[in-house]
């Protein structure tokens, strides 16, 4: 083409006239369409995604708004009618007697008929109560019944869960492999109540011996069905991460709440016991009780410092932070969130800095031993990614709470020095062990609840702080001995149980909890297993343990079920996988 002829049209030519202006717009149409087209593509994407849900009819959108209504009613009717028998009962209770136990019929009948109703929410509701029930109990007088109140959740809550597995006959006595050493446990210590408690000593002991059996058989083996609610209530890996991450938050409120509690009684909002005098300086007082729990002893003249936390007693403050240790441990090492596992790194420094100024020496000397056999038998020392940055946070708390109050840490190591060098602990198990086999009258034990204190409502009780010379004392020997092979049987299918999982979050919270039950099964020195909340944590996270290779099942099953998604979009791993499939052939045997 001779100059001039650019733009002119080639004569019989099938395409239009092209000029500089007509490019630029065919270009920019194309570049919007190519973008429109993108959009277009996200907004399928995004609707194929949301359209993978089920999407309801409208005859199934009513009928589940009929059934969400139901619920309601039924809700309704049961609130209404308990709280009105309540209401009646707790005004008889008050013109008869106090007018605070009036509480207890008014919040006890509503609490029991929905525990029994919705059974899962109650088992939580009673997880979530039982570090407060000190401050709840001595809020409304410091009854000893009020003490068995968080009972109203777990009993009822229990026998719903049954009776929900019974309709749909899914299996109530789980695991199966442990049933029979529990029942010879269990048989033994009901022929010990109606032997022992029903024939020998009615009439002849004082009180009411056959109901100081029933109590001491349901403080001894009353929580063990807590390994069946476990079972049941984590089924999955998001409520088993829900219930370590309620458990961490419990912890740290009420660590916080002692630490209010040392304070008020430091500055003197509150007295304490040090204005006393004589024996009283140095004695638990319910009147000494400051702002949470129960009765404490705060005598810092006398280095005399035993502090309540929210619990009803001193002892039962220890052992709520000997045990916290292992469960903010399982947060911190085995929880996926960073958010979460920074979370437990608080927990375990708030319980150590509460284990310090509580006063009571088996929670300052356990404490940093249970951390170091849990850093040992979980093998969190190898994992240096998750030990390192833990491990220092943790020593700069503990150096910073030793260079801020040095008077302090020394006082409570002098204290546990003096009381072990006074009275070594393994002579004083040694002491008791002899006791009670001099006490034996019979292969039957000398009756149920005879040395437990909660009992002591119903009749006289033997001082005994051991935990196992006091199972000698109420079921004998033989009692002793059965009782001994269930927990050990217990920990052995733990132990089965979570090394058989491959999932490490799962097999790191599993090997947390196995730790606790392993120290908790053969601690002899004071009485754990009988009082809040060794009793109900030992029970409950051994049958956690027991249910992780179901879990894990589920995990394993959604991580096939990912990567044959990803294969499915990504052609890269499709031609891997072949690949793989041709170097290995499967050989199909006839």
């Amino acid at each position: 083409m001779g100059n001039g002829e650019w733009g002119k049209p080639i004569p019989h030519s099938p395409f239009p006239k092209f000029t500089c202006a007509t490019i630029e717009k065919y270009w920019q149409h194309n570049c919007f369409a190519m973008v429109k087209s993108k959009s277009k593509s996200k907004k399928f994407k995004k609707g194929q995604k949301q359209s993978d849900k089920p999407v309801l009819s409208l005859k199934e959108q009513l009928a589940q708004k009929r059934q969400a209504q139901k619920q309601l009613q039924e809700l309704i009717q049961v609130v209404s009618i308990s709280a009105l028998v309540g209401a009646v009962l707790g005004l008889l209770l008050a013109a008869i007697a106090d007018p605070k136990m009036a509480v207890a019929p008014i919040l006890g009948i509503p609490c029991l008929a929905l525990s029994y109703k919705y059974p899962r929410k109650a088992i939580w509701a009673f997880l979530i109560y039982m570090p407060f029930s000190g401050t709840v109990v001595y809020a409304l007088g410091g009854n000893a019944l009020l003490q068995l109140a968080k009972d109203a959740f777990y009993i009822p809550a229990l026998i719903g869960l049954v009776q929900q597995c019974k309709r749909k006959k899914q299996p109530i006595l789980v695991p199966k492999e442990l049933i029979p050493t529990f029942s010879i446990s269990l048989g033994l210590s009901l022929m010990t109540l109606v032997v022992v408690n029903g024939v020998m000593l009615t009439g002849k002991a004082e009180g009411q011996p056959f109901l100081q059996g029933i109590l001491g058989l349901k403080v001894f083996l009353g929580y063990v069905p807590l390994i069946f609610c476990a079972h049941y209530l984590i089924e999955n890996k998001k409520q088993l991460l829900f219930c370590g991450r309620l458990h961490l938050i419990l912890a740290i409120t009420c660590c916080a709440l002692s630490l209010v509690q040392y304070s008020m009684l430091k500055s003197g909002t509150c007295q304490g016991t040090d204005h006393l005098s004589g024996d009283a300086l140095f004695k638990a007082s319910v009147e000494a009780r400051c702002f949470v729990g129960g009765s404490l002893v705060y005598s810092p003249s006398q280095g005399m410092i035993r502090l309540p936390g929210t619990f009803v007693s001193p002892w039962h403050w220890g052992w709520f932070l000997i045990s916290n240790s292992a469960l903010t441990f399982a947060v911190a090492f085995s929880d996926p969130s960073p958010l979460w596992r920074i979370g437990g790194l608080a927990g375990m420094a708030i319980v150590f800095i509460n284990a310090v100024i509580c006063g009571q020496r088996i929670a300052l000397a356990l404490v940093p031993v249970v951390t170091i056999i849990l850093l040992v038998l979980t093998g969190q020392l190898a994992n240096l990614k998750r030990f390192i940055p833990i491990g220092v946070g943790l020593g700069v708390v503990i150096a910073i709470g030793i260079a801020t109050n040095p008077q302090l840490i020394q006082e409570r190591i002098e204290s546990f020095q003096g009381r072990a060098e006074a009275s070594p602990p393994q002579a004083f198990i040694e002491e008791q062990f002899h006791w009670a086999i001099r006490k034996q009258k019979g292969i039957l034990g000398r009756g149920l609840g005879g040395a437990t204190n909660s009992t002591r409502v119903f009749g006289g009780v033997a001082l005994v702080e051991t935990y196992y010379p006091k199972v000698l004392y109420e079921v004998g020997v033989l009692g002793t001995i059965v009782f001994l092979v269930f927990v050990t049987h217990l920990v052995i299918l733990g132990f089965k149980s979570y090394r058989s999982v491959r999932e490490k979050n799962l097999r790191s919270f599993g090997s947390s909890f196995w730790v606790f039950t392993l120290i908790v099964s053969y601690n002899t020195y004071w009485y754990p297993l009988d009082t809040d909340p060794v009793a109900v944590y030992y029970w409950f996270f051994a049958g956690v343990i027991l249910v992780l290779p179901k879990i894990d099942k589920q995990e394993q099953e959604k991580a096939k079920l990912a990567a044959l998604e990803a294969e499915k979009n990504d052609p890269k791993l499709r031609k891997k996988r072949t690949k793989k499939e041709d170097k290995n052939p499967k050989i199909v045997t006839p």
